[in-house]
């Protein structure tokens, strides 16, 4: 940790300091142990006289809301990240995951890429303006978060349900995922998160004739389930070509070669687009689901004996949607997959995002990326396939952008990292992206 009090406010100076602190607290959710984190960043906002409010649902989960005054002259900017992490166990890590070693000019450990790496480019941009005497042109609102990792429920959600006054007159806002850098081509593209697929847990209960389990059963419940999870497993969904979908596959299309760009270009064709998925390998298999709505099955249970032949079996499954559609939309897609009409379904979780989405800060974004690598190919329009905080911000009329900047060196990948043993972000890439944020502070609401 830094020594003291006073050293906090200039630790924007010394950004891998101020990461390795952040990645030194254990917050792992579960069970959720956020609260020191949370605390210390205020700390550093006290010491430079940043003013800021906790809100929680649980006291021990709180979530912290600072404001760093801006010159009316544009609304307020939402900056928000989170502070839980991931568990290790079961992970093989060549550096102990909390310790923050810095090697091979890397920080190592847990949160570095998600997301206490993205924090700390807010951070130090929030300390560098108090220090400089920088004004933005709106208010600046940073929500450092709880319990993303396990849906958002003592996080984003409950604010957003909870306390939307504290988000009025927010346009645009950035958090997770994406800024990164990824490589198509040997060319370098930066994909910037404009909206994300939509939870939506959907529950069923199967039935049949129940019986004694030294007696064969045919066309039991367990046989029902069993059809169900071949097909999930052996079928796909219906293609979707989303507005967002296309924009993100014109656009890596666009800079692409020729025989690539067509490839690409075919994907936006229903009548092709799985074809043309099953040639592209592992960027295939990335692409697919954002043009899918997709449904996996994750929850088995029923049985009480294992010489009873069970008569009902609840089935849960993880359904991912992408914006405009609802869960009647999934079910009835479920339901033709599997043929059976009759199947009822029940909804157990349902986090919808706005079909539209605004990208009157998009050109801004890419124009801060451009200037510090001018060498790049572009800023892609990123659909995401999991989910994030933004989806509750979103809800609240706030486009939320992906984007914690980072310039990563080819065959380092983002997504193959976050979560993984060995997690850790290179120096330079955390430099890179504390510069893109303070230069988000200085250009936003001045430039379009």
């Amino acid at each position: 940790m830094a020594s003291n009090d006073s050293d906090l406010a200039s630790l924007y100076l010394k950004p891998v300091e101020l990461l390795q602190n952040l990645v030194r607290f254990e917050s792992l959710n579960p069970p959720g142990l956020e609260l020191d984190c949370v605390m210390y960043i205020g700390r550093i906002l006290d010491a430079a006289g940043i003013p800021w409010i906790t809100l929680a649902k649980d006291e021990n989960r709180p979530n912290l809301i600072a404001r760093l005054a801006g010159d009316g002259s544009a609304p307020p900017l939402l900056m928000q990240g989170h502070v839980d992490v991931v568990p290790v166990e079961g992970q093989d890590w060549e550096h102990p995951p909390f310790d923050s070693l810095v090697k091979d000019d890397c920080v190592w450990g847990r949160g570095t890429l998600d997301m206490k790496g993205g924090l700390t480019m807010m951070i130090a941009a929030l300390l560098r303006a108090r220090a400089e005497g920088l004004a933005p042109a709106g208010d600046i609102v940073f929500v450092a978060l709880c319990d993303e990792e396990s849906g958002g429920d003592y996080g984003a959600r409950f604010l957003a349900a909870e306390h939307p006054e504290h988000f009025e007159g927010i346009r645009y806002g950035v958090g997770e995922v994406g800024g990164f850098s990824m490589h198509f081509e040997d060319r370098r593209f930066y994909p910037i998160e404009i909206t994300e697929k939509q939870v939506c847990w959907l529950g069923t209960t199967i039935t049949g004739p129940g019986g004694h389990g030294s007696v064969p059963m045919r066309d039991g419940a367990m046989a029902a389930v069993g059809e169900i999870l071949t097909a999930l497993n052996t079928h796909s969904f219906p293609v979707h070509v989303t507005p967002a979908a296309r924009m993100m596959i014109e656009s890596l299309a666009g800079h692409l070669p020729e025989k690539s760009a067509e490839s690409y270009a075919k994907l936006l064709d229903p009548k092709l687009t799985n074809d043309v998925l099953a040639t592209m390998g592992e960027a295939g298999r990335s692409l697919y689901p954002i043009l899918h709505n997709t449904c996996n099955a994750t929850m088995i249970e029923g049985g009480s004996k294992i010489n009873v032949i069970p008569s009902a079996i609840e089935l849960k499954m993880d359904c991912r949607l992408l914006p405009g559609f609802g869960p009647e939309d999934m079910i009835r897609e479920i339901r033709q997959l599997l043929g059976r009409p009759d199947l009822d379904f029940r909804v157990v979780r349902f986090d919808p995002v706005p079909a539209r989405q605004d990208m009157g800060m998009f050109g801004l974004l890419e124009g801060i990326l451009r200037s510090l690598d001018p060498d790049m190919a572009a800023a892609v329009p990123l659909l995401v396939s999991g989910g994030t905080d933004g989806r509750y911000f979103s809800n609240l009329g706030i486009q939320a952008y992906g984007f914690t900047p980072m310039r990563l060196p080819e065959g380092m990948e983002f997504m193959q990292l976050a979560h993984a043993a060995d997690e850790r972000v290179p120096i330079e890439a955390l430099e890179f992206g504390v510069r893109a944020m303070y230069n988000l502070l200085e250009r936003y609401g001045r430039e379009g």
